[in-house]
């Protein structure tokens, strides 16, 4: 058998003594060589479903807090803006008012959003179709699912209508989460809630009682009446809400109270099933 004159640590060290010496002496590399022709196209990607498309919007507004707060926020000024930006009611009615005769409403009640457009965000076209609360005015669904994020700043800064230039009583951040909660957040509501009764549709009072034990029991109270949003006289209480106006309920578990420390459905991360389920439980509590 043939016998090496060197150990293995001396063959091992000559290795990379050449090494390195080829490396030194290699010279420049050469020019690249022609990029080859291109593969064939491969299939076309699946298209995603609309439940997909959902959860892919709700994971992204998840992950951007930021922007989730300024749409909870849009919501609570679409609620009782004057209350939430903590501004002056401004003097008399809204400019718009005059131009109907059926909501005999005055002062403060004429500058909300809500009032003109509605709960449900459909207006005339809604709940607010027939009632003391009718005015005749369009609601904003349409517009918030169709319109750009410039158009919609545009039509509260009186760009459609000079009599709805909110620009002159409202902040430039004020105005841009309107914006935001008009574009990103409205829903049309006739699949959650029956129109005729008033009852959630699917709602589970169960999972709905987990989730107000854990998130509104709180300031409510187990029966909903630690608050009273009325007077001594006609105490409204949180079931009294749930149950007359389930559309009003529904925008304040999303976004919560104007003004108010009351958490938001939507920051939290809940979904519309929970917002149902929490719906359902509320109307369950003691209107009296």
């Amino acid at each position: 058998m043939r016998t090496f004159p060197f150990g293995k640590g001396a063959i091992l060290g000559a290795l990379i003594v050449g090494l390195l010496v080829t490396a030194a002496c290699a010279g420049p590399a050469g020019p690249a060589g022609p990029k080859g022709d291109a593969g064939p196209p491969g299939p076309a990607g699946k298209t995603p479903t609309t439940a997909e498309l959902k959860a892919l919007i709700a994971e992204a507004l998840r992950g951007a807090p930021a922007t989730v707060a300024s749409i909870a926020r849009g919501g609570r000024l679409y609620d009782h803006w004057t209350e939430e930006a903590k501004v002056a009611v401004p003097a008399g009615n809204q400019p718009l008012w005059a131009t109907q005769t059926t909501n005999t409403r005055t002062g403060d009640d004429t500058w909300r959003c809500k009032e003109c457009h509605g709960w449900d965000y459909k207006g005339v076209g809604g709940a607010y179709g027939s009632g003391s609360h009718k005015t005749g005015f369009v609601g904003v669904y349409d517009a918030g699912t169709s319109k750009s994020q410039e158009q919609l700043l545009g039509i509260l800064s009186g760009s459609t209508n000079a009599r709805h230039d909110f620009s002159k009583v409202l902040d430039g951040q004020s105005l841009t989460d309107l914006a935001n909660f008009l574009s990103q957040s409205l829903i049309n509501e006739t699949p959650y809630i029956d129109y005729a009764t008033k009852k959630p549709i699917g709602g589970n009072a169960t999972k709905g009682k987990t989730l107000f034990d854990a998130t509104c029991v709180a300031c409510h109270g187990a029966d909903g009446k630690t608050l009273n949003f009325g007077d001594a006289a006609a105490p409204e209480y949180l079931g009294t809400t749930a149950t007359d106006n389930p559309w009003e309920t529904i925008n304040k578990i999303r976004f919560g109270q104007p003004g108010k420390s009351m958490p938001s459905g939507a920051v939290n991360g809940w979904s519309m099933q929970d917002v149902v389920d929490v719906l359902t439980y509320a109307q369950t509590l003691p209107t009296k």
